[in-house]
């Protein structure tokens, strides 16, 4: 999301549950987003052999402030060991911060 907000013009991040593979495809033109979630049976998989599950349109900044409040949500709601326990991950505090930072600036 911070490389979106950044202004790269396509990211992608990939939710794996074992077998199935959930990736988020983002791009941006300008001020607006699109963001394509496809489920793939195999996270190896191209992804036009993925199945669209939802897609939609959203304004940079509204997508931003949306990552942020869920970033926000999960960290106060497990903490870095609870996020570390359900997802073998920590929270992703320094790409929050970062984010935040990005959004920040795209306000001043």
């Amino acid at each position: 999301m911070a490389r979106l907000v950044a202004g790269e013009t396509e990211t992608r991040a990939q939710f794996e549950s074992v077998p199935t593979a959930y990736r988020w495809i983002f791009w941006r033109e300008g001020e607006d987003s699109w963001l394509r979630v496809l489920e793939l049976r195999d996270r190896r998989d191209h992804d036009n052999r993925g199945t669209e599950i939802w897609s939609s349109q959203i304004g940079i900044d509204r997508l931003a402030r949306a990552a942020i409040r869920c970033f926000d949500e999960v960290a106060q709601t497990y903490g870095e060991s609870g996020c570390r326990g359900r997802w073998g991950e920590h929270c992703p505090r320094t790409e929050l911060e970062a984010l935040r930072r990005l959004y920040r600036t795209r306000l001043s």
